[in-house]
């Protein structure tokens, strides 16, 4: 199947990679820091490889995503897959000294996959914009929490 256009993003959170990971897989609670996700019910116990997640979004169909690459830590991958159509998205964190830098790409294909890619191009722009900011923020707010407890434990 031929690939559409890539769309990425990537935001540099002040959080270590650990609280990224925990906030970023923990895919039942993106509505709870995202806007661009309504609900998200795992369907087969929690996230890891072969994994599924039923996503609602506002604007967009309701799907199925199956947990396709999984590395603990550090990056996973989920596909939808339809009639002509097949979506990747890639979640990547790499360390950056204290910071973590968070990558999101979706990568359509098929051809229906290229044609929705390119109809819904903008909302997705918007979509994992909404996302890295969210991320940004919550676990920025986690770290914070964390730290703040630490010295309050050494005291």
């Amino acid at each position: 199947m031929a690939t559409g256009q890539v769309e990425r993003v990537a935001i540099t959170i002040d959080a270590p990679i650990d609280v990224v990971w925990a906030v970023f897989t923990d895919v039942e609670q993106w509505p709870t820091w995202t806007r661009s996700v309504t609900s998200v019910e795992l369907i087969d116990g929690p996230m890891r490889l072969g994994a599924r997640a039923r996503i609602r979004q506002p604007r967009l169909p309701t799907v199925v995503w199956t947990v396709t690459a999984w590395d603990p830590g550090k990056s996973w991958t989920w596909t939808a897959t339809g009639p002509g159509a097949r979506t990747r998205a890639s979640h990547v964190l790499t360390a950056s000294g204290a910071a973590t830098i968070a990558e999101q790409s979706i990568i359509p294909s098929g051809p229906i996959g290229r044609v929705l890619a390119f109809m819904w191009r903008s909302l997705t722009r918007r979509y994992l914009a909404t996302e890295a900011a969210g991320l940004k923020q919550r676990c920025e707010e986690v770290a914070a929490g964390a730290k703040s407890a630490r010295s309050v434990l050494a005291q």
